[in-house]
């Protein structure tokens, strides 16, 4: 296990910044921020676009140091929300996903055998709760209902009320910084996975899921929005006919989801998926085949006709057959 670096221990923030100027919303709040960025700083993307109540949610959390979590279907940009508004803030922010190899070591930490003066010794290192939540740091629990039990009971004492840590194999309790500041995604809301789509997930404990200050809800943007979110992402599609065939793809992607909704398709495509169909599209030179390779082939076979119908519901043509 490597030794995670140190922060600045002391390290709080010591500047204010606008919510209407920094993030561009109708609000006269005003949020705490680090004058200056760290290594630990997300990279800022200028052209992200910020969804109001999403963003409103993350901001108190920073804000009022209130536990969010963070609850939507895929390829809304849940866990990149939280990352664009730290890197505003100039917020050192760490994700860390809750996958099957994360184990109980790995977040509290482990003995370790290194050599000092020439001898082997025996020394704890600490796991990334302890470094966290000790530094000026956002953690962001990507997948947080695909946690196994034994992490989300350690992840509980985070969320008491004064958020302190034990760790056992050392007879110490960890205060949290002032700074520290804890996030989760998840596309369940806690109660388990109906729809099929996301294998792994489980319910949550809901006497866990209850220490959550806040849970706030990320949808699929509307038509407007997300075209305008693909048009910052690719200027190459900012003309008349660029427009045209982006606002064809999000009809599509409107018409699948609506399909989705009422249960004739099993797969839905999320933005992520529209944003991708887009840039394959300007890697490819035709709608067509990327609409195949972005989403078509992901496909159950006895559903890509439905599919194929809405494609041509959306730009007034047959799809053109793959070529062989």
């Amino acid at each position: 296990m490597k030794t995670l670096p140190q922060l600045p221990g002391t390290a709080q923030p010591d500047t204010w910044c606008s919510v209407r100027e920094v993030f561009g919303i109708d609000s006269d709040l005003r949020v705490p921020a680090f004058s200056e960025p760290s290594e630990h700083v997300p990279t800022a993307d200028p052209a992200y676009v910020f969804d109001r109540q999403t963003t409103l949610a993350v901001l108190a959390g920073f804000t009022h140091n209130r536990r969010v979590l963070l609850q939507g279907l895929h390829g809304t940009g849940k866990s990149t929300h939280i990352e664009q508004i730290a890197a505003r803030l100039n917020w050192p922010c760490l994700r860390l996903n809750l996958d099957s190899e994360i184990t109980r070591l790995d977040l509290l930490g482990r003995d370790a055998i290194v050599l000092r003066d020439g001898l082997q010794v025996t020394e704890f290192r600490e796991g990334l709760l302890p470094w966290a939540m000790q530094n000026p740091v956002a953690l962001v629990l990507d997948e947080y209902d695909a946690g196994r039990p034994e992490l989300m009971f350690v992840i509980q004492r985070l969320l008491e009320v004064e958020g302190k840590l034990t760790l056992p194999e050392q007879n110490r309790v960890l205060s949290p910084h002032p700074g520290f500041r804890l996030f989760a995604t998840a596309n369940t809301v806690g109660l388990g996975d109906t729809s099929g789509l996301y294998h792994g997930t489980q319910a949550l404990n809901q006497g866990q899921l209850d220490r959550w200050h806040i849970v706030a809800r990320l949808d699929y943007p509307a038509a407007e929005v997300e075209q305008r979110i693909v048009l910052s992402k690719l200027p190459d599609y900012d003309s008349a006919e660029g427009r045209r065939q982006v606002a064809g793809m999000i009809r599509c992607a409107g018409l699948i989801r609506l399909g989705f909704a009422a249960g004739d398709l099993a797969t839905t495509m999320s933005p992520r998926t529209v944003l991708s169909w887009a840039e394959n599209t300007l890697i490819f030179g035709d709608l067509d085949s990327s609409f195949r390779l972005s989403f078509l082939n992901k496909c159950d076979e006895l559903e890509r006709e439905l599919v194929e119908e809405y494609f041509q519901r959306a730009f007034g043509r047959d799809l053109k057959p793959a070529e062989q």
